[in-house]
């Protein structure tokens, strides 16, 4: 006879196979169809807000794994707010100006005025910045992340860019921005001054060269050291950018250290006493006489004569001077070095250079130099000094060097006029400082890290050479270029470029801003020039907290969280902090969340000539969306989060067991209605309190850990919860009951209602992870309380009173369950038992363990998985057996009784009813209504 139909076997079109490739963008147009995004909104509208303020990308190229990884890691925190009930408005944005974009307009219509106008070729800009922004928008939703994408956010809206010069005015009026001719790092490609967010160091190999300055108006050296008449002082100096020479206006030495005059074949060199030797070594010269020994304080002023222009430079003193390498005399050219700068404007030194933009010195400077390249100075220049007689060593260094970040070509540090921020005038230094302490950072080294940079950042260059940008609104004195500085005159230009766009700045005439009787604060005059430069893009993103976090209703500011990758602790993080700082006070977020960078299995960087790209496109076309989530969430973020086939062929596996256990309960829940059939937590068997105590442990760890933003122990947590709590134990001891116990007993009911808190659980647990994974199992649970699960907040549990005690013995009878299983081993591998249920079991318990397991009788076969279990009472503890939980010997047998048709236990009674005589007598009972009576398990 067939005894199939009396069991209550899974039901489920819940599918085995994801095919999330093919079945996500169903549940992403689903998602759109209803309106999900509003319909949060709205129902959340009282609720207490969660803001996660998004860093705009780039609106330039294809989305990429570091853009993936990035809008996951927000979407995943967003998601795990909406299940704790918040309000959660997430409005992505784009950085949409700059000179990415303007390359990319070049490639076809060439500069401006080439093939277009100024305004036609910022006009094409746009148009290209829109295009890119449609592609990565649909990638970005592809991905599954949940947001205003309607209505986002761009940096070219008129009403941002006027918000932008909004800001602007208010940091010109209060006197933080000023003009000047302070070095700045100058990229030849993109020519223009560079943000410190926009460098990059790489290592290369420059000429490094020690240069003989002859004493100037011996005289006055020979009075001030009391140097004998033939002595002819040469002070030695030591630098790797000989470029720089034709603009020297000083050799500084630290007024502290201890210098030294030393006589060599005739020469007499001065070198810091601590460098003297390593010096003359590195010459080639062996140690020799020390003339007269004197502090640097008593070299100030005194002049020396330079290698080979017709000019002489003083000798300064400078804290900045170090006895780290060199000779502890240093070049100094303020065109060319923050240090050398500052000690330019405390001495009067020119800041002259005769460096052009293109790269290239002036075609008249002399001595042969006009026109010459850097690099083909870095090795004319060497030349001329050893023809002069004034090079005394010359040697390659292997050191780090600044690059631009988009051409990776190398840059000069170059005084030209630009616009900056003040960061001590006025405080914001250490305004600064103090508002990152009052900041949580996500690693806590992120702290150190950007405290750092602000601390030794100069002042912040905030003007670019470039067409495509928010102009520097900013009218300067003819005579003195002082900028105005009147708020009413700001926002008449703000208002008139909220209506039509920047194009405003260049479109009306001075006189439609101007009100005609200005007059400069710091001079008097009254004849302006309209600033041609554009801001630094760093200042438009930098202000995505006046023009979105205070402009949308939905949002306020300061923002719960920024999240950007470690990169941006001198990009994003720090602009955003500097510009709210100054003009606001205070920094524009509570909290940062850095993430690393993705690199390869073997922690190499993504790179295509390495040929280890992996798009997230092709992920999600192979795996799927869910795959690549699953991914970012199960690796630590705050280091290099490494990506490759392996790790996501393990993944699948992960996903897998995740989704066959809600499958499982999906199939065995198929007959249960929770409003229906649902048991009272005092009602169900002791197994299952455990197990639902289990589950609020777990949710409760759970949620701590997406509220610290720790997603591996997400991740892991559901995995292990899935593969060793279920799939390891629970679900397989309660398949008995399930299938074998009549549909609407205790027995089974009790088991089904815990089945149902843990999908309900689960399902709320992967959401923010597996989103569509989460959506696919919710429409398929019976009496789900929205309409998506992306609606609902997490489940409140039954609360277990002896949930500590259950945790206990239970952990105890997980141990002897082990020690039965591993003692089956060896009859399984020796194929005297196919399955435990082949087997019967032994106990001799002692002491405790006896009476912990005398309560549970024959129950205690079915937690076991044997057919027969034996219990017996020792009065001595047994000699101690391997894997075995002291106290306890377990013996295993093959068991030689009949095996029922219908649960597959072998029991002695099989074939004592003459209706059933296939079945054992628990089944013949469970065949009844009433069935059979369980406690235990």
């Amino acid at each position: 006879m067939d005894y199939k139909n009396s069991l209550n076997l899974p039901q489920t079109d819940f599918p085995m196979q994801g095919k999330l490739p093919s079945r996500e963008p169903e549940f992403l147009a689903r998602w759109q169809g209803m309106d999900l995004y509003g319909r949060l909104q709205e129902e959340r509208a009282t609720a207490p807000s969660y803001i996660l303020h998004d860093g705009p990308p780039y609106a330039n190229g294809k989305i990429h794994i570091g853009h993936a990884v990035n809008k996951i890691l927000k979407d995943i925190i967003n998601k795990s707010r909406l299940l704790e009930g918040m309000r959660v408005p997430y409005v992505p944005g784009w950085d949409c100006h700059g000179l990415p974009i303007e390359v990319q307009v070049e490639k076809e219509f060439g500069r401006p005025g080439e093939k277009l106008s100024a305004a036609a070729f910022r006009q094409a800009c746009r148009a290209y910045a829109e295009s890119q922004i449609a592609g990565q928008r649909t990638d970005f939703e592809r991905l599954g992340v949940l947001g205003d994408w309607e209505h986002p956010y761009l940096t070219m809206h008129y009403q941002a860019e006027a918000d932008i010069l909004r800001e602007l005015g208010r940091l010109t009026v209060q006197g933080f921005v000023y003009r000047g001719a302070k070095p700045v790092h100058w990229c030849v490609d993109c020519g223009s001054a560079l943000a410190e967010a926009e460098v990059e160091y790489q290592e290369r190999n420059d000429p490094a060269i020690d240069v003989a300055f002859l004493a100037a108006d011996l005289p006055r050296w020979q009075e001030r050291l009391q140097l004998a008449p033939e002595i002819v002082p040469e002070v030695i100096i030591w630098t790797t950018t000989p470029w720089t020479l034709p603009a020297n206006q000083a050799v500084a030495v630290h007024p502290d250290y201890t210098y030294v005059l030393v006589h060599e074949h005739g020469r007499w060199f001065i070198l810091a006493a601590e460098l003297a030797e390593l010096a003359l070594a590195r010459y080639g010269r062996p140690p020799v006489e020390t003339v007269a020994t004197f502090t640097g304080r008593q070299l100030e002023g005194l002049t020396l004569q330079h290698p080979w222009e017709e000019r002489q430079v003083p000798i300064v003193l400078g804290e900045h001077v170090t006895l780290d390498t060199g000779t502890g005399c240093v070049h100094t050219a303020p065109a060319h070095g923050v240090d050398d700068y500052l000690l330019g404007l405390q001495y009067r030194l020119p800041t002259d250079s005769p460096v052009l933009g293109s790269g290239h010195y002036r075609a008249d400077l002399g001595s042969g130099l006009g026109g010459l390249s850097m690099q083909e100075a870095n090795v004319r220049i060497p030349e001329l000094l050893h023809e002069l007689g004034r090079l005394v060593h010359q040697e390659k260094i292997h050191h780090s060097y600044p690059h631009c970040w988009r051409h990776k070509t190398p840059l000069l540090f170059r005084a030209t006029p630009q616009w900056f921020i003040r960061m001590d005038e006025g405080g914001l230094r250490q305004q600064a400082l103090a508002a990152i302490e009052t900041t949580r950072w996500i690693p806590e080294w992120g702290r150190e890290r950007i405290q750092q940079m602000v601390a030794q950042r100069p002042d912040w260059c905030i003007s670019r050479q470039r067409s495509w940008g928010v102009p520097v609104a900013l009218f300067a004195c003819r005579r003195c270029g002082e900028p105005l500085r009147d708020a009413g005159l700001f926002e008449r230009i703000a208002a008139l470029v909220e209506a039509e766009g920047v194009e405003a700045w260049y479109r009306h005439p001075d006189s439609d801003f101007l009100r005609g009787d200005e007059h400069c604060a710091q001079c008097g005059h009254d004849q302006f020039d309209k600033v041609t430069d554009i801001l630094d893009v760093w200042f438009d993103s930098g202000s995505t907290h006046a023009f979105v976090l205070e402009r949308r209703p939905e949002l306020r500011s300061p923002a719960d969280l920024y999240l950007e990758g470690s990169d941006q602790h001198r990009g994003w993080f720090q602009s955003s902090l500097l510009e709210s700082v100054a003009s606001r006070g205070r920094a524009p977020y509570l909290a940062v969340l850095t993430h690393g960078f993705t690199v390869d299995a073997e922690g190499r960087k993504m790179s295509k000539s390495l040929g280890n790209v992996i798009a997230p496109q092709e992920i999600i076309d192979r795996y799927g969306a869910d795959i690549l989530r699953l991914w970012v969430a199960s690796e630590d973020y705050r280091g290099e989060i490494p990506i490759s086939e392996d790790i996501l062929a393990r993944l699948g596996d992960s996903y897998r067991r995740i989704r066959n256990t809600a499958r499982f309960i999906l199939g065995n829940n198929h007959d249960f209605l929770p409003s229906r059939d649902a048991l009272a937590a005092d009602e169900l068997l002791e197994m299952d309190r455990w197990m639902l105590a289990r589950l609020g442990k777990l949710q409760a760890e759970i949620r701590a850990a997406y509220q610290e933003f720790h997603f591996v122990k997400v991740a892991q947590g559901l995995h292990q919860f899935c593969n060793l709590d279920l799939g390891g134990l629970y679900l397989d001891v309660l398949k008995d009951r399930l299938y074998t116990t009549p549909a609407r007993s205790r027995a089974r009911r009790s088991a089904q209602t815990v089945l149902q808190h843990i999908l309900e659980s689960m399902v709320r647990w992967m959401a923010p992870i597996l989103s569509f994974t989460a959506e696919d199992i919710w429409q398929h649970m019976p009496e789900r309380p929205s309409e998506s699960v992306l609606l609902a907040t997490f489940v409140d549990l039954p609360e277990i009173p002896d949930a500590a005690a259950l945790e206990l013995r239970w952990q105890r009878l997980r141990s002897l369950r082990e020690a039965v299983n591993a003692q089956m081993e060896p009859l399984r591998r020796d194929k005297s038992i196919g399955s435990g249920l082949d087997a019967r079991v032994r106990i001799e318990a002692h002491g405790d363990w006896f009476r912990i397991l005398q309560g549970l009788a024959q129950e205690l076969r079915f937690f076991l998985l044997c057919s027969d279990l034996e219990l017996q009472e020792v009065d001595i503890a047994p000699v101690v057996q391997e894997g075995v939980p002291a106290g306890l010997r377990i013996s295993v047998a093959p068991d030689t009784d009949p095996k029922c048709a219908r649960c597959w236990h072998r029991r002695p009674d099989v074939g004592q009813h003459a209706e059933h005589p296939e079945l054992c007598g628990r089944c013949i009972h469970n065949l009844s209504d009433e069935g059979e009576t369980r406690e235990f398990c």
